[in-house]
């Protein structure tokens, strides 16, 4: 492959790259950021299990409880079983979500799906 060809491969494929390591986004900037990939930190006001609501989610709500929440992090139930119990072990803490990032009611969140999008720090 030609030098400038393979540069500009290398290029394309870092590029992608470079952006999923960009930094952290807070939850109040979230919201301008809708429809991109990107990492949420902040700290976690509340996260709440609703068993009995439809879909079985877990809410994680960052900066304020709802229905104040700033950003919200979605676990739905049939995802549930892979991060074990986060309302008990989240709520206080300092962590990050990776996913991207929609609007649900005017509120920014991400739909977790995967342990790995969540982190504590």
């Amino acid at each position: 492959m030609h030098p400038r060809r393979l540069f500009v491969v290398s290029l394309a494929l870092a590029i992608p790259a470079m952006a999923a390591q960009a930094d952290p986004l807070t939850p109040e900037d979230a919201a301008k950021h809708v429809g991109e990939k990107a990492t949420v930190c902040g700290v976690v006001a509340a996260a709440k299990y609703a068993a009995q609501t439809g879909g079985r989610p877990t809410f994680i709500d960052f900066g304020k409880p709802y229905p104040d929440t700033i950003f919200t992090a979605l676990i739905l139930g049939t995802d549930r079983p892979k991060f074990g119990t986060p309302e008990k072990t989240v709520p206080g803490k300092e962590v990050c979500v990776t996913g991207e990032i929609r609007l649900y009611n005017g509120k920014p969140e991400i739909i977790l799906t995967d342990p790995k999008q969540l982190v504590a720090k």
